[in-house]
Order: C-alpha cells, then sequence, then structure tokens
C-alpha cells in the first residue's frame, strides 16, 4: 500500500493543481488538511539557497546533506498539513494554502512548516491537494495522516519536520 495521488482521490482529496497553475479561488474557505505531492517524472534537485520567505529575518534553508537525508525516494507525498478555522471562523484551507504558496514565492509569511519544498528546483511544480474536514476533525486526522505516512515509509513526508499531534 502506498499514499499517493490515487489513494488521496479515493479518501475525498481533490484539487491536484500545481502551484504554478493553482488557482486559489477554488480552494474552498473552510477548515481541512492538505498535501503537497510530487508531479510524475519529479527527479529532486536541491537548491544551494531556498526561494521560500525569510519570516523574521529567518532563513530557511538547509544544507544539501539535511535535505538528502530528509528526501524519501519512493514517496509520491512530500508535506501533509493542516488548516483550521482560527479562533474567529474566518482562516481555513484557502487561506493557508495561499500563506504556503506565498512563502514558496519568496514572501515573508508564516508558514515555516514545509519549508523544505522551496529548496526543491523547479519547487512551482509541485502539486496541492486538500480534503475538507470539520473544524473539530483537522488535527486528529492530519495527526492519522502523518502516522499512516509513517507506517508506510518509516519517516514523516519530506517537508514534515514535526509530528502533528491529534489534540481536538
Amino acid at each position: 500500500m502506498q499514499m499517493n495521488k490515487q489513494t488521496l482521490k479515493e479518501d475525498g482529496f481533490t484539487g491536484f493543481q500545481s502551484f504554478r497553475e493553482m488557482e486559489i479561488n477554488r480552494v474552498p474557505q473552510v477548515p481541512g488538511i492538505y498535501a503537497v505531492l510530487k508531479p510524475e517524472g519529479f527527479q529532486p534537485l536541491f537548491l544551494a539557497k531556498s526561494v521560500g520567505g525569510q519570516f523574521k529575518k529567518r532563513d530557511p534553508s538547509l544544507f544539501q546533506a539535511a535535505l538528502e537525508t530528509h528526501w524519501i525516494e519512493d514517496a509520491e507525498v512530500l508535506y501533509i498539513g493542516k488548516a483550521g478555522a482560527g479562533t474567529a471562523g474566518t482562516r481555513g484551507l484557502r487561506q493557508r494554502i495561499q500563506e504556503l504558496a506565498d512563502f514558496g514565492r519568496g514572501k515573508p509569511v508564516g508558514h515555516w512548516g514545509g519549508r523544505l519544498l522551496w529548496q526543491l528546483a523547479d519547487s512551482q511544480s509541485l502539486v496541492i491537494a486538500w480534503k475538507e474536514l470539520e473544524a473539530a476533525e483537522v488535527n486528529s486526522t492530519e495527526a492519522a495522516y502523518q502516522a499512516e505516512f509513517i507506517s508506510l515509509c518509516g519517516r514523516l513526508p519530506f517537508a514534515n519536520l514535526v509530528q502533528a499531534r491529534g489534540k481536538g
């Protein structure tokens, strides 16, 4: 068993657009989880310096040896993240995915999670998909998908550096 585009589609994920072609207004403004996948035929080429934004003047770059350590050759899923409703109930997938995309375009926004994505050459070809959830399910679902990935691959996806906790 693998975690890939097909299995995510079967689990209710939608979208599957590259960051380059993504139409942010098609992303729902509701809570959920999202996954970043490598496109078919993608070969990793690690950049010496990340194209990601420097939030609070922190450079998101890692040394190539660290990137190579995190890379999982046969894994299609590179990152699993979440988008809660926020305290005012106005956040959600659209805002969180927009922050991720903006960070990947060099803007200094607060999306430090997934920063390894932006040290891959042609990172704008990476694919984003999402799954809508009730707000109370977001944390536990993100944790469950990460746990499933670990059971399949032995560790977290490439750009997940911290394992999610399943608190409600």
